[in-house]
């Protein structure tokens, strides 16, 4: 578990989003949102956040893919 000093880790995937499966793209998910958080907290907000965001946001737009075409 990270200090209160220390981000949460976030690890890159072995392969892109759309080759991963449901349960590797939720603990990703999971990594980003717990790093964004972190990163909210503190005063400035360092840039890196912003890039993982822009990652979060592609986890999404992948698993709201993936919910459509199992409605489908």
């Amino acid at each position: 578990m990270p200090s209160a000093h220390q981000p949460p880790a976030v690890d890159q995937p072995k392969h892109p989003l759309h080759a991963l499966t449901t349960a590797e793209l939720s603990g990703y998910r999971r990594q980003l949102e717990s790093a964004i958080a972190f990163f909210g907290t503190q005063s400035p907000v360092p840039a890196v956040r912003g890039r993982l965001q822009t990652a979060l946001d592609a986890v999404r737009a992948e698993q709201d893919d993936r919910a459509r075409i199992a409605r489908a």
